[in-house]
């Protein structure tokens, strides 16, 4: 089993482990006892699409009424994980899963996931097949954990896009990952951090990201299978962010300390410093993952 809580006397912060690239510093998060191997545990939605063990397809037609759900069938045995900030490309329109969800294995019967919208202009009468397209950015998954709110969700994809200069004919927010420049500076990045990342030690389970001056967020899982499945789709939105409004990082490891202690000092200053700056998922009296959002 995995932990009942993941705070400090579960988890370490390796400052000096740091893997530094342009505007991005990651700093590794580990379990210091054994945690939860995964093996069994719940799947990651990224890799049960790549297996091809899950099936994600429009609950219907009529917009109205099936926006904000999409269906699920998995074939595996395993339990899926499906998290709150996963972007799913294509169907009638974008979406972003709502809410940390895990759905138990049932045979592959139907089973629905909330989401909500990220491309405003369209619902388009053929349903395009659903690709995965990783974690939205920290900023965008922090408005949506903290407002769960439609209209506010389109503001900020709305900003997000203005302020980047990126013309995106149905408003969606996967305009500013596919724009040619980004392309390219988001590929260097990803290899070169997946590549620094690989030849450590596999007892990462989570990490703390920062870019500039600022702490732009931290995940941590109780499974470090989990974290690994779940690696390269996170990284994607936190090297958005620091592609997009990082700057060259200068911040100091007592300033990161000072924003990340309050999530990871004890049990009872989590719940309160996460119920405004980040979440818990508990799944059966365990933490599953914590998120603590940016500065």
């Amino acid at each position: 089993a995995g932990w009942a809580q993941l705070t400090y006397d579960q988890l370490q912060v390796v400052y000096d482990s740091a893997i530094e690239y342009k505007n991005l510093k990651i700093i590794p998060v580990i379990l210091r006892g054994p945690g939860n191997s995964g093996s069994g545990g719940p799947m990651s939605l990224s890799k049960a699409l790549e297996e091809g063990l899950v099936t994600l397809s429009e609950r219907g037609t009529a917009s109205t009424e099936n926006v904000h759900w999409l269906r699920v069938n998995n074939r595996s045995k395993r339990p899926l994980y499906i998290a709150s900030g996963e972007v799913i490309m294509g169907g009638r329109q974008d979406r972003m899963v709502a809410r940390d969800t895990i759905l138990y294995p049932n045979g592959g019967r139907d089973q629905y996931v909330g989401v909500m919208c990220v491309e405003e202009e369209r619902w388009s009468d053929k349903e395009k097949k659903f690709t995965y397209f990783n974690y939205a950015n920290p900023r965008l998954r922090k408005v949506l954990d903290h407002s769960k709110n439609q209209v506010s969700l389109w503001r900020e994809i709305y900003n997000q896009l203005d302020s980047s200069g990126i013309k995106s004919p149905t408003l969606s927010y996967t305009g500013q990952r596919l724009d040619k420049k980004a392309i390219t500076d988001m590929e260097g990045y990803l290899r070169f951090l997946t590549n620094a990342i690989g030849r450590r030690d596999s007892t990462w389970a989570g990490f703390i990201c920062v870019s500039g001056n600022k702490v732009i967020g931290a995940d941590i899982y109780n499974s470090q299978q989990l974290f690994y499945d779940q690696l390269v789709p996170l990284l994607q939105g936190y090297i958005e962010e620091a592609v997009l409004n990082g700057s060259i990082v200068h911040i100091k490891d007592e300033k990161i300390k000072n924003y990340i202690d309050p999530a990871l000092v004890d049990e009872k200053s989590q719940e309160n410093y996460l119920k405004e700056r980040g979440k818990i998922f508990r799944n059966n009296n365990e933490v599953f993952h914590i998120t603590i959002f940016g500065e």
